[in-house]
């Protein structure tokens, strides 16, 4: 792992995999192709070397050691990480130059996979998500970025929302609603707002973020921003 110079790093590690240690899950928009009919579907459930909202960044090799251990079929397939809804099984599931490539099959006799197929069929589903134990990370004190450089993988669920903006069919963690500062920073980066506007909108709603502005300029900023709204709800996963 490369660091650059001048940036302090804190590194943390655990050996094993423990009971009772944290479940994480991070999620990427994954990138969904040949969804066929029989419920065979391939993507990407993390990318490597992208900071996502939660600034946690997924080194190269981070999966390595896991998948030595588990392979693909060790890895459950689940629907938004419920354990109590597997949906298929994990074909394929291996590293490559941009990540960490999975190639899987919904099982169609369950009724909700059969949701979730026609859901991806639909477009209206594409983001994976991976659910995992940190084994060792190396936080830069600088940025405060996490480099997640071991992790153990347990299981990647299909989920609604990702947290890797460039990802597709993938924290959103552990399916929460993104924080104030997550949802501020989409608001400013996707939307353009000023950080007034979009800490305005945060605290007290459309009224508070465009005060003072005359009706007719209210109501384009209404329809504008409730559709810029919905393309940026595709961005959280997280």
């Amino acid at each position: 792992m490369k660091h650059k110079r001048g940036q302090q790093y804190e590194e943390k590690g655990e050996a094993g995999s423990r009971p009772g240690r944290e479940h994480e899950t991070k999620r990427a928009p994954f990138e969904v192709s040949k969804v066929n009919e029989a419920g065979s579907f391939e993507g990407y459930a993390s990318l490597f070397d992208r900071e996502d909202l939660g600034h946690d960044l997924v080194e190269r090799g981070a999966f390595t050691r896991s998948l030595e251990k588990r392979r693909a079929s060790g890895v459950r397939m689940l629907f938004q990480h419920d354990p109590a809804d597997p949906i298929g099984v994990w074909e394929i599931i291996r590293e490559d130059d941009k990540g960490l490539y999975v190639k899987g099959h919904l099982t169609l006799e369950v009724a909700r996979a059969r949701e979730v197929h026609a859901l991806m069929k639909a477009g209206a589903l594409d983001g994976l998500s991976i659910g995992f134990h940190t084994v060792k990370a190396v936080k830069n004190r600088s940025t405060g970025t996490r480099h997640l450089v071991e992790i153990d993988l347990w299981e990647i669920s299909v989920v609604t929302f990702p947290m890797q903006p460039e990802a597709r069919v993938s924290l959103v963690k552990a399916a929460r609603h993104p924080t104030e500062r997550e949802l501020e920073y989409r608001l400013t980066r996707n939307i353009r707002l000023s950080r007034q506007q979009a800490r305005a909108l945060i605290a007290g709603g459309y009224k508070a973020a465009f005060a003072g502005r005359d009706a007719r300029t209210s109501a384009a900023d209404l329809f504008g921003l409730a559709r810029d709204l919905r393309e940026a709800g595709r961005h959280f996963i997280h």
